[in-house]
């Protein structure tokens, strides 16, 4: 297998990254969909967990994946992890019920600058003057797009911007998790996920969703395009956490950050044409455009960056071939 640690290959980069993008555009989809008949965000979050849990055991048991045995000790370490994780994804959720597809996604290319400023405060340094200018070009396309959304949701912006916070941290803890303690996205995806469902059935249970939601998702499952929709929403998010474990840990957090603004550009434009829900005004169009372009300017500046300095991570195992 090589060298035990270094730099990946360049292969290994772009896998990593391009599958993160393609996992992580289609699930701001399916979710969407979903959420427009299923209102129950945290018992389909804790549905995804569980899903995720049981299928890496399962591949365990039967010699399909590789994993070290449950650590207190590591789970102890990954906690914070955990709770970051799950609190990005609840808002994430919460703020698609009211927030459309392009403006979910402008708001969400704000994690960069969140990332910049917690290196900043964690001692990496003054970003380059292009990594700086472009997450502010960033910012104000977000600015002159909300000022034109007519559909406007404090409540959705408000859990959106809460949930880049909590991505913020997410990323920089996987990150450092990772590259530190020499653990498989795997590995991650299973702790993550053991480690998350005390917390999500207090949620869910102490918020009153609880048995409630079960009766619902039962009567809906009637539907099979609903069954459907559901298995894939499943299915999707095992796909992403992995994809993104992956990109974080052969590649940095930066870049994963980099990827998600990126297939935004996609989103954004396959947003006014799916799902619905858009109303389209000049102002709303000039921010995405502002914010889309700035997001490519910062992917552009930090290639540059990373192609001058080089980044020595620990590999991720699950991402070599065991045949």
């Amino acid at each position: 297998m090589g060298a035990e640690a270094g730099e990946p290959s360049s292969f290994l980069s772009l896998s990593a990254a391009f599958s993160y993008g393609i996992a992580s555009m289609a699930m701001v989809f399916v979710n969407k969909a979903l959420l427009m008949q299923y209102v129950h965000s945290m018992t389909l979050l804790t549905l995804q967990q569980i899903a995720t849990a049981l299928i890496i055991h399962f591949g365990q048991v039967l010699g399909v994946s590789k994993r070290n045995e449950f650590s207190i000790a590591t789970g102890k370490k990954l906690l914070p992890v955990s709770i970051f994780y799950n609190a990005n994804v609840a808002f994430a959720l919460a703020s698609l019920k009211g927030v459309n597809i392009p403006m979910y996604i402008a708001i969400k290319r704000l994690t960069p600058l969140a990332v910049m400023v917690a290196g900043c405060l964690l001692g990496k340094g003054k970003p380059p003057t292009q990594v700086s200018l472009s997450v502010i070009c960033i910012a104000t396309g977000v600015l002159i797009a909300a000022l034109g959304d007519f559909s406007f949701d404090l409540y959705g912006y408000s859990m959106a911007l809460t949930s880049v916070f909590f991505q913020t941290m997410y990323l920089i803890l996987v990150e450092k998790s990772g590259a530190e303690d020499g653990l498989s996205s795997v590995e991650l995806m299973f702790y993550n996920s053991v480690l998350s469902l005390p917390f999500l059935f207090f949620i869910i249970i102490a918020t009153g969703e609880f048995p409630h939601s079960l009766s619902v998702l039962s009567d809906k499952t009637a539907s099979l395009s609903f069954s459907v929709i559901l298995l894939v929403s499943l299915v999707m998010g095992i796909i992403l956490n992995f994809t993104m474990f992956w990109c974080t840990i052969v590649n940095s957090a930066l870049t994963t950050t980099i990827v998600g603004v990126l297939k935004g550009v996609g989103s954004t434009m396959l947003g006014f044409i799916l799902l619905g829900g858009v109303e389209v005004h000049t102002l709303n169009l000039t921010g995405l455009v502002i914010n889309t372009f700035g997001g490519i300017w910062y992917s552009y500046a930090k290639y540059m960056q990373k192609r001058k300095i080089p980044r020595k991570i620990a590999p991720d195992v699950e991402a070599h071939p065991h045949k």
